[in-house]
């Protein structure tokens, strides 16, 4: 199947969208547009080609403060001595139960795109925060790592994200 992503809008059918997960489900139905108009979050969806309104899965983002202090000490001492830094936070990811296997190419585009961003609005890392033991797992498998005192906090640098998607400079 050939998929595209896109910002989502009134055309795509929100209703339909089911990812096992009720919060997940709820936010994308009731609020993912909303927060959009307020540029709270902004809302990717990614449809199939031949049935642009179907949903596949969905993706926010948004602008975010990593504290210094939750990062790692070897980390710390590579960046300048501000108390927060400049991050992208990856608020929601979901797939709908019908079209398995779809998340690592939804992560991969909100990665892309967090990068590409980046070199317009500063970005030191993407942040995301784990919703259960499974998308921890998930995340973990792409490298991501803890960030902070929450177990399900984690963080991937651009520089990172830069490598695995140009690849070596």
């Amino acid at each position: 199947m050939a998929y595209r992503f896109e910002p989502l809008t009134r055309r795509h059918d929100r209703a339909g969208f089911r990812c096992g997960s009720p919060p997940l489900d709820a936010y994308l139905q009731q609020f993912a547009r909303k927060d959009a108009e307020k540029r709270v979050a902004a809302a990717f969806v990614m449809v199939e080609e031949s049935v642009p309104a179907t949903i596949v899965g969905y993706y926010t983002l948004s602008a975010f403060a990593v504290e210094v202090a939750e990062l790692s000490e070897e980390l710390r001492k590579k960046m300048p001595r501000y108390p927060r830094l400049p991050a992208t936070l990856l608020g929601r990811l979901a797939r709908d139960e019908r079209f398995p296997g779809t998340g690592s190419r939804l992560l991969t585009d909100a990665l892309m795109r967090a990068l590409k961003q980046s070199a317009q609005i500063a970005s030191l890392a993407i942040v995301a925060d784990a919703k259960d033991d499974a998308a921890l797992r998930f995340y973990r498998k792409f490298g991501f790592a803890s960030l902070g005192n929450s177990p399900n906090r984690v963080f991937l640098p651009m520089g990172t994200i830069e490598q695995l998607v140009v690849g070596p400079r």
